[in-house]
């Protein structure tokens, strides 16, 4: 057994309490400097649950990028390719891309038929009643919990082999860190403690890349071709089961399609259901929260294919004559176990640190997405209908810590029934995936009625059940752990899941048709006292936009409220537009929200066939093993990918966002120089 942990327990502690403090003293700064330079004020429950639904494509990308990059997405696409060679990783990244793809088709649709909605819970109420309400709730909290559970389950797997740290310990120290500072900073803070996580796990993936394929003699590996010929010495060592000619260097691999398939599945309920993603809809620009989106996948893809093709690929060169054991790799310490023997102390503190930001970003991520539903769809909708906004954000702020304290307490209980990460990332799919299709249907097809809904998302979780089950009995011959954890037992319930629900909400929508009136739900949070200012007065322009003139002693914000410091002569916005228009939905070109639905329908049409047929399938259907030019082109493919999508994430949003923080600049500036 490969022996991985270089460091004390010490580390372990000191790197989620240390670093975890310090994102909430940023935070923190983040929104002292916002209150103070920006009508934007996280005391408003608009701005601290949608950011004012003013945020730049670049940044959500780079949130999108964040939030959808779990420890599940570094340690279970390297698991993949350790497991199944160069076909994991592209299974990982084809399967999970397409649906932050296909999620900008209901971005648009959110947009157009339910603007000022702050979860995707409300338009449900709003258009199906207070049953399937509560129906779909429990889908939400479903899917975040598991969510939250894999997070916690995946880092404290790292954190335990890395430096022995208490699983338990982990477990619950990390969410409460984490819900310190989405408490103090709310949405828009988030992104911005998002985009930083961002910016070290591009660096980190480029370091570890460029270390191992570009190394040279201090490297273990050294060059693309010494990895190519490590990986063909590692098929007669150790043949890949259901690879052609047991290779590590084809898409010719039998269990890697079963994988993509249920990722595939499995990640359109985590996306579709998860309010994290709906969150990051509402709190774009309309005019720009496809392209958000479209640009969010692309980005996203090269992380676990560019990481996992290094890492995953790695971990096999370099354990040939000492394999990992298969509970290390369950546990998804492939990549770990790779970082250990690139870089030693090095590479595992690395490696560390970008899981303990994936983890930290997600979680913050989750954190504020079940606020939402807490806050929205059980406080105000059932507890206190007339809740103002200042006792929302205080909803919000205790909603934050209970789910912290949640998440926790699922974690610990996975941990001790011998739930891997692994096991609950192949079973999520079934649990969910009913509920994708009507919910889908929810914002862009005015024809289903109540009871597909509800039915179709009822029937699809029965019926992923039962294939689940029956097929870990009568293949694996008993019901335990492993067999329900199976290949076959987890793809028979994903497809079930949410082929059942697609069919059941698509037969009764044609069977009794309703027609809704989207006017219904675009009246969702029209003149609610949600949508006040700070101060509660309604402010007449959306933007967080602050007019300052020289030698004023006072400056009026949008709403009216001279409350906010004087700044040199243009106006002033954090991160967000300066188009008056930016954040007045209703106001919107229709016809450039329909234009956008047509660039999502077509780039998801293409990129599906492009990433899940064009090129994959081909390759599999001719058996072909890579040589080591293709392999090299393979490698150098990852790479240049992998800068395209640092470009989006990295320098995008400061581009977009430049003349934001410059006259922000020029206005702490003058503060502190003591000029008013």
């Amino acid at each position: 057994m490969l022996e991985i942990q270089v460091f004390g327990q010490s580390m372990g502690y000191g790197m989620v309490v240390g670093v975890g403090l310090f994102f909430a003293v940023v935070m923190a700064c983040i929104s002292m400097v916002q209150n103070r330079y920006t009508s934007f004020n996280t005391h408003s429950s608009e701005e601290f649950n949608t950011a004012s639904r003013s945020v730049k494509p670049g940044l959500i990308a780079s949130g999108i990028v964040s939030a959808w990059t779990w420890a599940a997405t570094l340690l279970q696409s390297s698991t993949v390719a350790y497991q199944y060679g160069v076909a994991g990783p592209f299974w990982y990244a084809s399967g999970a891309t397409m649906q932050i793809i296909w999620f900008s088709i209901l971005a648009v649709k959110t947009k157009q038929n339910a603007p000022r909605a702050h979860t995707y819970l409300e338009i449900i109420h709003t258009r199906y009643g207070t049953q399937a309400h509560i129906v779909f709730i429990c889908f939400a909290l479903m899917t975040n919990i598991i969510v939250a559970s894999e997070l916690l389950l995946g880092g404290s797997a790292v954190l335990s082999a890395i430096t022995g740290m208490s699983v338990y310990a982990a477990n619950f120290l990390i969410p409460i860190v984490v819900a310190i500072y989405v408490a103090l900073g709310g949405l828009r803070a988030t992104f911005l403690c998002d985009y930083s996580h961002t910016v070290i796990l591009f660096i980190v993936i480029l370091y570890f890349v460029f270390h191992t394929y570009t190394g040279g003699a201090g490297s273990k590996i050294g060059s693309i071709s010494e990895m190519w010929h490590l990986l063909e010495r590692a098929a007669e060592v150790t043949p890949v089961a259901g690879n052609e000619g047991g290779s590590y260097l084809t898409l010719k691999s039998n269990f890697a399609l079963i994988f993509g398939v249920i990722q595939l599945c499995s990640g359109s309920g985590t996306v579709f259901l998860d309010q994290g993603y709906w969150q990051r809809a509402i709190a774009s620009k309309p005019e720009t929260s496809v392209k958000a989106y479209l640009l969010g996948g692309l980005a996203w893809y090269p992380i676990p294919f560019a990481f996992a093709t290094t890492m995953g690929l790695g971990a096999v060169a370099l354990t040939i004559d000492n394999p990992l054991t298969a509970s290390q790799v369950s546990s998804g310490l492939a990549a770990p176990a790779a970082a250990t023997l690139l870089l030693g102390k090095l590479g595992a503190g690395t490696l560390l640190l970008c899981l303990f930001m994936a983890v930290t970003s997600a979680a913050s991520a989750q954190l504020i997405a079940v606020s939402s539903i807490l806050t929205f769809d059980i406080w105000k909708m059932y507890v206190r209908k007339n809740a103002d906004g200042p006792e929302l954000v205080k909803v919000s702020h205790i909603m934050i810590g209970v789910f912290a304290i949640v998440m926790a307490v699922f974690a610990c209980i996975w941990h001790s029934a011998g739930i891997d990460l692994g096991w609950l990332f192949l079973v999520m799919g079934l649990l969910i995936g009913g509920a994708v299709f009507p919910v889908a249907y929810t914002v862009t097809w005015n024809k289903q009625p109540k009871i597909a809904a509800i039915a179709g998302a009822l029937c699809g979780l029965t019926a992923g059940l039962t294939s689940w089950l029956v097929v870990a009995k009568c293949y694996y011959g008993e019901i335990t752990v492993e067999s329900t954890g199976a290949n076959y037992s987890t793809l028979a319930g994903n497809l079930a899941a949410i082929g059942t629900g697609a069919i059941v909400s698509t037969t009764l929508t044609f069977l009794k048709p309703e027609n809704f009136d989207w006017e219904i739900t675009r009246a969702i949070g029209r003149n609610s006292n949600i949508q006040m200012g700070h101060g509660g007065v309604v402010a007449t322009a959306p933007t967080a936009v602050v007019n300052y003139e020289e030698g004023n002693s006072r400056s009026e914000s949008p709403n009216g409220i001279n409350e906010k410091p004087s700044m040199p002569e243009k106006d002033v916005t954090f991160l967000a537009s300066t188009e008056p228009e930016a954040l007045l939905e209703e106001d919107v070109d229709p016809a450039l929200l329909h234009s956008a639905y047509n660039w999502a329908k077509w780039a998801s049409i293409i990129m599906t066939l492009v990433l899940d047929v064009i090129i994959p399938l081909p390759l599999f259907f001719s058996h072909y093993k890579y040589s080591e030019g293709f392999f090299k082109g393979w490698v150098v493919i990852s790479i240049i990918w992998t800068f395209v999508a640092a470009f989006i994430c990295v320098l995008l949003p400061i581009w977009e966002s430049r003349e934001a923080i410059m006259l922000l600049c020029r206005g702490m500036k003058k503060d502190m120089s003591g000029g008013r």
